[in-house]
């Protein structure tokens, strides 16, 4: 039974943007109105998401901007901040909103700018993304984010064998899917021998293992699950679970199970009444090649220990038996904080309409999505599929 229904959606191209943030976020939002065939005088609410535009941009009260910037003056505005998880948080709060009867038709979506444009170069953005770890256990020692994943895959090398070739194997999958997407920041290709030869981020991440600082918005409209036969191709949200893990990463028993992932995908799976292995395709967290595997296996869609083999043998490419990151994923399509959770809801919208484009997967009515924040200690997962 859908909780609710996607009836529009829009994104701009992630990669480097200019523009000021109410207008990035109002290029998406436009599109997902034009998509819903729907005016902002009929949108009750504006979910948002915006992680860091205050430390970035010296932006603190963005939500009711972006409202305006949109036509939507004077209705409710909720923001969320929840690390990389910020626009999948108000994805959650949104369903809930719809499904309560509160709303009938709500825009949820998200905006970062993370690149050189907004004055901070990468030593400083990198910075400012270490905020959402432990201010008291590990901001002092200098651990961030690349070595926080790494630390994570290394435990998962040691208990399972996971390989530096396995993860460049990630990397090449995830920027050949990212060649075929329009919007995708990188649209490059690239081999295991160059990901291989890249520079030592964080062992053992080489610099292809890493997604890239990125600016971008995406938005979607949300209907009722009473309205959404008005409405053209509505993508039904039958599940999403959201749970939280320890913080400090110290402290978590078994830091590469990531506990929250399994716990949201468990709550999403039982929502939806399906199991992983009813999933057709997923779109995952992966800021780094190695979150990827952790993912792919948290979700159940590969046994344990199995996600670095996965990706070697082909099975989470395009044509394999589980396609995961057909966008690109966070390593090619890019990774403007507040807007990655939205986008992978944009993706699974469009993948089960068929509207994918060059990167559409074959025979697709199911689709899950898993946006993370912070050390995985935030992790919310979506299910969605096409309305029967």
């Amino acid at each position: 039974m859908a909780r609710a229904s996607v009836v529009g959606a829009g994104m701009t191209k992630f990669g480097v943007h200019d523009t000021p943030l109410q207008e990035l976020f109002g290029d998406a939002a436009f599109e997902a109105f034009d998509d819903a065939g729907v005016g902002p005088d009929e949108v009750e609410a504006l979910y948002f998401g915006n992680a860091m535009g205050g430390q970035t941009e010296n932006v603190t009260h963005l939500g009711p901007q972006c409202a305006t910037h949109v036509g939507m003056a004077g209705k409710p505005v909720q923001r969320y901040e929840d690390a990389c998880a910020t626009s999948a948080n108000a994805f959650k709060n949104a369903v809930e909103a719809v499904e309560s009867g509160r709303h009938d038709v709500v825009l949820v979506g998200g905006v970062e700018r993370c690149t050189p444009e907004t004055g901070k170069d990468t030593d400083e953005m990198t910075r400012i993304f270490a905020s959402a770890s432990h201010r008291q256990y590990e901001q002092p020692t200098g651990l961030t984010f690349p070595g926080v994943f790494a630390l994570l895959t290394k435990r998962h090398m040691h208990e399972h064998g996971t390989t530096e070739e396995q993860l460049a194997e990630v990397a090449v999958k995830n920027h050949g899917h990212g060649s075929l997407n329009p919007k995708a920041h990188f649209g490059k290709e690239t081999t295991v021998e160059e990901a291989l030869d890249g520079p030592v981020v964080a062992d053992p991440f080489r610099l292809m293992d890493c997604c890239p600082f990125s600016d971008g918005a995406a938005a979607v409209v949300l209907v009722s699950d009473d309205l959404a036969d008005s409405f053209d191709a509505p993508v039904d949200v039958t599940g999403v679970g959201h749970a939280t893990d320890i913080v400090p990463l110290a402290d978590k028993e078994t830091p590469h199970v990531t506990k929250a992932a399994r716990d949201a995908a468990r709550q999403a799976y039982e929502q939806a009444g399906v199991s992983a292995d009813d999933v057709d395709f997923a779109e995952v967290h992966d800021c780094f090649t190695g979150a990827e595997v952790l993912a792919s296996e948290a979700l159940g869609l590969v046994e344990d220990g199995q996600g670095g083999v996965a990706a070697a043998e082909g099975r989470t490419s395009r044509d394999g038996d589980i396609p995961i990151n057909a966008s690109g994923g966070l390593k090619a399509k890019g990774h403007p904080i507040g807007a990655t959770g939205a986008a992978q809801i944009v993706e699974l919208t469009e993948q089960v309409r068929g509207e994918a484009g060059e990167h559409q997967l074959d025979g697709v009515s199911r689709g899950v999505a898993h946006n993370l924040g912070g050390d995985a200690a935030t992790t919310v997962v979506s299910v969605m599929e096409a309305r029967a």
